[in-house]
């Protein structure tokens, strides 16, 4: 798949994605590797228990390695510039 299938696959597997801000990052944007990176960075508590469920549910059909990140914690770190992680919206083409 694509990354593009992928962010599409993701986002229609997961309702429960609003409220976070998922991205792409590392090898699989470039389509090489064996793992599918993801970043959802958002709030704690149980919308993030309903979406690591669902992501769960997704991680069935694709190798996922899935990383959550408080907002403070991916600004702190500066994870997402520095990884030149990839909105899932944007490839999606939903941008």
């Amino acid at each position: 798949m694509t990354a593009s299938e992928v962010a599409s696959l993701i986002l229609s597997s997961c309702p429960s994605m609003t409220g976070f801000e998922p991205y792409m990052f590392g090898s699989s944007l470039r389509g090489v590797g064996a793992d599918i990176d993801i970043l959802v960075v958002g709030p704690p508590g149980e919308p993030l228990v309903r979406l690591k469920a669902e992501m769960a549910n997704a991680g069935e059909e694709l190798p996922l390695h899935v990383l959550y990140m408080l907002p403070s914690e991916a600004v702190e770190t500066g994870f997402v510039e520095n990884e030149g992680c990839v909105a899932l919206l944007e490839l999606a083409g939903h941008r």
